[in-house]
């Protein structure tokens, strides 16, 4: 969302950005026009069979086609006001406009005429926040805010929300859920909703995840769950990506994903944005916008493959290292509109497309732009150009994306002019419609491109899929079938590969483990634990010295244990087809062992690791423990695969 301009209370406050120039009178047209625009042949409803999943840097449907995420965000649900003043004061709300809690527009316009003039635009789905609060509250909307809806009268905000979610869906369009702000009110400063945890425990956030995406469940076309928007600084503490305590926004994101795709939809996307802010904005001092850039290193691996997906936003008057403030809590980085085109298109590649756009790594995965915009009213030269070259890569790398916002005023309730000039649609308190639909508007040209930007369609194949295990700081089982078996080595911690994948790698230390996609597991059958060196046949010793922990015969590792550094266990599980024997020892405790182009990408960067050619199975885990050596892995015993899986 487009932050506020905040005061700042010396150096300790976070402004994350500043509000863009404020509506002047549009050009208004009629409702006969715009229903005759409304839905040209063009933009017939779009053909797709959900559910989605991904496939490498895809979004696909059921039937395996690529189905690029072409959005909006339609705001209002997750609050409008500014947190300072009257409530029921519109000059209290952003820009003017009091939503009530609820969709912005509904006051003004029918949900058909709002779902038509969507189509126009050539949308194929929605990006649709909320808030915690919204889930709770029991008191009705007013009826002035569905005075263009009357039958949604007397309904709580939830349920004008559900109400919207079933008219979008009913009409052909995704619904990607977007947990925006935990307070009904207006993101993204100090706000009280700086993070997922803001005021409750990371287990009930995730609760509340359960609930609302077991509420929709029923529902094939709400088709993902954004689990948090902009996650950021508060006053004192900064948000991280792995150090394993309570700020630690990659812990929580796997953990609310694992719970809702096990506990209310295995169907749904998992989308995870990055951080949005660290440190204080003030120069000499850590700060900055790291977006996806700790992903690289350190991934997700759900326990439902091929439902991630990562997401930035990206404004032209914020930066890399720039809050996106004027005044109090502006440092002297630049924005993303003050750089050249070379330095922007680097530097976007480096925060966020770099995921979609390495394939064959861990961390290889859609990325999906789900905020970006500008001002109808803009007329400066640096913005309009960051905006071009913007959607210029939008196009180039036929990347998803979704635009803030949908939906605004263009005069206020009293009819002067007001508004927000950013949304792609607006409209006057009669229902009448400017913007990008309509001529003047100078966003049209560049949103037109976008649309007609030649794009991957049609069937995408299934490639090799690559997934990292990280035991840092808990436990990592990413598979269903061993969930299932119960805790298969307590007090160490584990980590097991996703159903349908096998172990590749390992790392000397810190505990990461590499695996990739692979049909080897046979379709019945429970798992090995493997804890001593029983499997070892006579004359089999393929680490002399060292203490092995080898897969029975026929069967390969899916996970390992650790207890601190030493080797725990290993996990084996049984293949659907005889396994060759032989192999050879793959040694990683004194360097880098991997195969030629790093298929998978640097699963443990800054430790040694061992990965098994992808025409390998590993079949066990050597590890030493002498005086003076760490007892944590050290060699794997790879073994050719059979048949077709060995090419």
């Amino acid at each position: 969302m487009r932050s506020l301009l905040r005061a700042v209370l010396c150096a300790l406050l976070l402004t994350a950005g500043a509000v863009p120039a404020q509506a002047a009178q549009a050009t208004q047209a009629t409702q006969a026009t715009r229903a005759a625009q409304a839905a040209p042949a063009d933009r017939a409803a779009e053909a797709w069979t959900p559910p989605l999943s991904t496939r490498g840097r895809y979004i696909v449907d059921a039937n395996g086609d690529r189905f690029r995420l072409r959005s909006g965000n339609w705001d209002g649900a997750q609050g409008s006001w500014n947190g300072s003043g009257d409530r029921n004061d519109p000059a209290t709300h952003h820009s003017g406009q009091n939503a009530n809690g609820i969709p912005l527009g509904l006051d003004r316009v029918p949900l058909p005429t709002l779902l038509a003039d969507f189509r126009a635009l050539g949308l194929n789905s929605v990006r649709l926040p909320f808030s915690n609060e919204m889930l709770r509250t029991t008191t009705p909307v007013p009826d002035g805010a569905v005075a263009a809806n009357p039958s949604l009268r007397g309904r709580t905000p939830l349920q004008v929300y559900d109400a919207v979610v079933a008219a979008l869906t009913d009409a052909g369009f995704a619904v990607i859920l977007n947990n925006h702000t935990v307070t009904t009110r207006w993101c993204c400063g100090l706000d009280g909703n700086e993070r997922w945890n803001s005021g409750r425990s990371t287990a009930q956030w995730a609760d509340d995840w359960v609930f609302l995406t077991r509420r929709y469940r029923d529902n094939p076309r709400v088709v993902g769950a954004d689990l948090y928007n902009e996650v950021r600084r508060d006053v004192w503490d900064d948000p991280n990506w792995g150090l394993g305590d309570n700020h630690d926004w990659h812990a929580a994101a796997q953990e609310a994903a694992d719970r809702i795709l096990t506990e209310a939809n295995p169907n749904l996307l998992i989308v995870v944005e990055g951080i949005n802010w660290f440190g204080l904005p003030v120069d000499g001092f850590p700060h900055g916008r790291p977006t996806l850039t700790p992903v690289r290193t350190l991934s997700h691996t759900l326990v439902v493959s091929n439902k991630l997906v990562y997401s930035a936003h990206f404004y032209g008057y914020t930066g890399p290292r720039h809050s996106g403030a004027t005044g109090i809590g502006e440092t002297s980085d630049l924005r993303y509109q003050d750089m050249i085109a070379a330095q922007l298109e680097q530097t976007l590649y480096d925060q966020a497309f770099f995921v979609s756009a390495e394939t064959g790594a861990h961390f290889t995965a859609p990325v999906w732009i789900s905020e970006f915009g500008i001002g109808a009213e803009e007329s400066g030269a640096a913005p309009r150009t960051w905006f071009d070259r913007l959607t210029g890569q939008l196009d180039r790398s036929d990347a998803d994306f979704a635009y803030w916002p949908l939906v605004g005023w263009s005069t206020t309730a009293q009819g002067a002019p007001g508004g927000d000039t950013w949304a792609l649609l607006r409209y006057d308190a009669a229902g009448n419609r400017t913007g990008v639909l309509d001529p003047g508007d100078w966003r049209t040209a560049r949103w037109t491109g976008l649309l007609a930007a030649p794009g991957r369609t049609g069937p995408v194949s299934a490639g090799t899929a690559w997934y990292q295990l990280t035991t840092d700081h808990r436990d990592h089982n990413a598979s269903l079938l061993t969930r299932a078996g119960g805790d298969w080595d307590s007090g160490a911690r584990k980590a097991v590969c996703p159903d349908g994948a096998r172990l590749t790698g390992l790392a000397h230390t810190g505990g990461r483990g590499l695996c990739t996609g692979s049909g080897l597991r046979a379709p019945s059958g429970g798992h090995t634990v493997v804890r001593d060196e029983r499997y070892v046949p006579a004359g089999g010793d393929w680490a002399s010295g060292y203490t092995k922990f080898q897969c029975p015969a026929g069967q390969f590792m899916i996970g390992y244990s650790l207890r601190g550094e030493r080797v725990s266990a290993a996990l084996c599980a049984p293949a659907r087809t005889a396994l060759p024997a032989g192999g050879r020892t793959l040694w990683f405790d004194r360097g880098d062992n991997r195969p030629p182009g790093g298929a998978g990408g640097d699963f443990a960067l800054g430790s040694y690791k061992g990965q098994c050619l992808p025409s390998e199975y590993a079949a066990g885990a050597a590890f030493t423990t002498r005086v003076a050596s760490r007892p944590s892995p050290a060699a794997l015993l790879c073994r050719p695969l059979p048949g077709p899986d060995a090419t």
